[in-house]
């Protein structure tokens, strides 16, 4: 069987990797990949966003299943168009992808399925927003961008001048494009933060093994919001009793309220949960796997992903066996270029990767690079994901740093404090 990877990342370079490995998968293709997917599979000269040229190669290359990476194509509407062609693919259609697409959306539904989510109100006008924070008490604001901002959209505001900024920055100085034409505000939720994410064929979901990722920049949970800066999966908070809390409480309730909307979901659900006093609240819901949480979860599943990805698209995926997980904990440390989250400084050469593979229980996926006259450079702020299987959290933590130090480029930098909050719970 031939699959296709469609994206360029982190998160696409664990997919293939992993559906590479199954004895049924024949020929892997990456369009567009990177250096990482170059090595391990084939890449393909065609954008994440180029739909219909992507239909065209699975049509012809008769591809058993394409499974889609990235929020920006799902978001467009890729899988409907690939349905449209009668081709296997693994994704949520546009309508159903609007509950990352739109984080107004999301709120709503939420609401509708009645969901706890932190309180939160609704701006398309600058100065409505920024009245509503001036009449409100001095407390923390959450501000978020409406539309998919790669991840950075958010801010985290601890007081209204904050807040006022933020709005300004987003509405007005147009810091995030269109994605800032609407603002959602909301209340600031305090707890620790874990990511459950579910496969879902519609009716039947399937919890994958809880992470924990980092989306602050720097050592602490300081600086700016990222795309995420590491992960690592099991995830102590996430007990048995809190999953079951999940599903029951967050996941089937989505789930039925999308179907009763007419937006039936396949693909991957993901909830961003903020465990609170209260109990869980969502901060967010994706529609595909997290970068890096994919990479710390992928590292660990055992079962044939391929067997797993086609019963959810086909929609069977209540006649698959339970699945199995390395009993290991993984680490994803996300090395980075100088000036991220900022404007990065890229084009520079990476070297030592290959030193960094070759250790035991140790994978380095890449995110942003690409091959330039043989050499593989940074294209991207967030550029390696460098992931290994350890005993515990220490473990893991100390082989994904041994790693880490074998990689060099010019201003590459990463947190160095991934995983410590699962030891704090030890």
């Amino acid at each position: 069987m031939k699959v296709l990877v469609v994206g360029a990342g982190g998160r696409e370079h664990v997919l293939a990797w992993k559906l590479k490995q199954s004895p049924q998968v024949t020929q892997v293709y990456c369009a567009p990949g990177n250096a990482g997917t170059a090595k391990d599979v084939t890449n393909i000269d065609i954008s994440a966003e180029d739909g219909e040229r992507l239909a065209e190669f699975a049509r012809k290359e008769q591809i058993a299943l394409t499974v889609i990476g990235p929020e920006v194509p799902l978001v467009a509407g890729i899988v409907d168009l690939f349905k449209k062609h009668k081709l296997r693919v693994f994704g949520p259609t546009k309508a159903a992808a609007a509950l990352e697409g739109s984080k107004a959306f999301c709120k709503d539904i939420m609401r509708q399925a009645n969901i706890a989510t932190a309180d939160y109100r609704v701006f398309k006008d600058a100065e409505a927003a920024e009245h509503f924070i001036q009449e409100r008490e001095e407390t923390p604001l959450v501000v978020k961008a409406d539309g998919l901002a790669a991840g950075k959209g958010v801010v985290v505001c601890s007081n209204k001048a904050e807040a006022i900024a933020a709005v300004g920055s987003i509405m007005k100085h147009h810091e995030f494009g269109d994605a800032g034409k609407t603002v959602v505000i909301e209340e600031k939720l305090v707890g620790q933060e874990v990511s459950v994410l579910a496969l879902v064929d519609g009716r039947t979901i399937i919890t994958l093994e809880a992470a924990q990722d980092h989306k602050a920049a720097y050592d602490g949970d300081t600086g700016p919001n990222t795309g995420g800066m590491g992960a690592y999966s099991p995830a102590p908070f996430a007990t048995p009793e809190l999953m079951d809390t999940v599903i029951e409480k967050i996941l089937i309730p989505t789930v039925h309220t999308m179907r009763k909307n007419g937006n039936e979901f396949r693909g991957v659900l993901y909830a961003g949960l903020m465990l609170t006093t209260q109990g869980p609240k969502v901060l967010e819901f994706n529609v595909r796997l997290g970068d890096p949480e994919a990479q710390a979860i992928l590292m660990r599943l055992k079962t044939d992903l391929y067997d797993v990805l086609v019963a959810a698209a086909d929609g069977k995926l209540k006649d698959l066996p339970e699945l199995e997980w390395d009993d290991r904990t993984a680490v994803c440390v996300v090395m980075a270029s100088e000036g991220y989250p900022g404007t990065p400084s890229t084009g520079h050469p990476i070297r030592g990767i290959a030193n960094a593979d070759a250790l035991p229980d140790t994978k380095v996926f890449h995110a942003g690079t690409n091959l330039q006259k043989g050499e593989v450079v940074n294209t991207g702020g967030r550029v390696l994901g460098v992931t290994a299987l350890g005993n515990d959290a220490s473990d893991a933590k100390r082989k994904a740093y041994e790693a880490v130090r074998c990689i060099r480029w010019q201003g590459a930098w990463c947190r160095k404090d991934i995983s410590d909050k699962a030891r704090s719970t030890m």
